[in-house]
């Protein structure tokens, strides 16, 4: 009886925390909303940044439309989409519109990707930020292969930014800013690219660390490659003790870990 008791009063605190945690995030996401004040947590902040003044804005995967609200209120948008493939999350988009009056300037779409976007919306800079390098470029490729092109991107992908920056490189798409930084123990990774004319190349490197953040390599990208470095050690340690080797796997890991050897000199 008093193992469950104990068992009762540890998941009722657990649940306390995720929902303490839960409000919380919410409120702190929510400051720009308050008072009319147009504050984001860092990393959507880092993304407005990277947005330029007058853009006509497509925010995919927009959540609560935090993002487009608050370059809107700043006055440095005039005009956003905020489309999401979960109506869920896009009630909570349109409430949030609603209650910063801001209904004529931001539209909310229902929709995958960049299915939601069309000719006469006339976006120029695509905003997804938030999933899987994969997803991401998948989403992308379907855009692009439909004709649907557009002169800037601006992606923050959680994993695989390599993949990212190789569909860019292939898709003519110019990489001119990116930002590493850490939110919460979590390190973002933010690029923005331009359409151009002809494919600038990456190297190797460029490809895996980014062209900018390699040249700046500030104390986060550091930190980052070091817990990278230590993670493929690791498992090629692991990997060597099998029974039956996988040499192709332990061979590219081992260039990984020269690679990362090289760049963290």
């Amino acid at each position: 009886m008093m193992t469950s008791l104990v068992v009762i009063v540890k998941l009722l605190q657990g649940l306390f925390l995720i929902k303490y945690f839960q409000v919380s995030f919410k409120l702190s996401m929510l400051k720009f909303l308050i008072r009319g004040e147009s504050v984001l947590e860092e990393r959507l902040a880092q993304i407005g940044k990277m947005v330029d003044p007058e853009s006509r804005l497509a925010d995919i995967g927009t959540d609560h439309a935090y993002l487009p609200i608050a370059l809107v209120k700043e006055g440095k948008i005039d005009f956003a989409i905020a489309s999401d493939v979960a109506a869920g999350p896009l009630n909570n988009a349109k409430q949030d519109i609603e209650q910063a009056g801001l209904e004529n300037k931001i539209e909310t779409r229902l929709g995958s990707g960049l299915e939601t976007l069309k000719a006469e919306d006339r976006i120029d800079t695509v905003v997804i930020a938030g999933m899987g390098g994969k997803l991401m470029t998948n989403l992308l490729e379907t855009a692009y292969q439909e004709g649907k092109k557009y002169p800037t991107l601006i992606l923050e992908a959680n994993i695989g930014e390599s993949l990212v920056r190789k569909w860019l490189m292939d898709h003519q798409y110019e990489i001119v800013a990116e930002k590493i930084i850490e939110v919460a123990g979590h390190i973002y990774e933010i690029i923005k690219a331009e359409i151009k004319t002809n494919k600038h190349d990456l190297s190797e490197q460029e490809l895996a660390f980014g062209p900018f953040l390699l040249k700046e390599k500030n104390p986060v990208f550091i930190k980052k490659w070091t817990n990278q470095l230590k993670y493929y050690q690791n498992l090629k340690a692991n990997l060597n003790k099998a029974k039956n080797k996988d040499e192709d796997k332990i061979n590219k890991i081992n260039d990984l870990i020269k690679m990362i050897e090289e760049v963290l000199k």
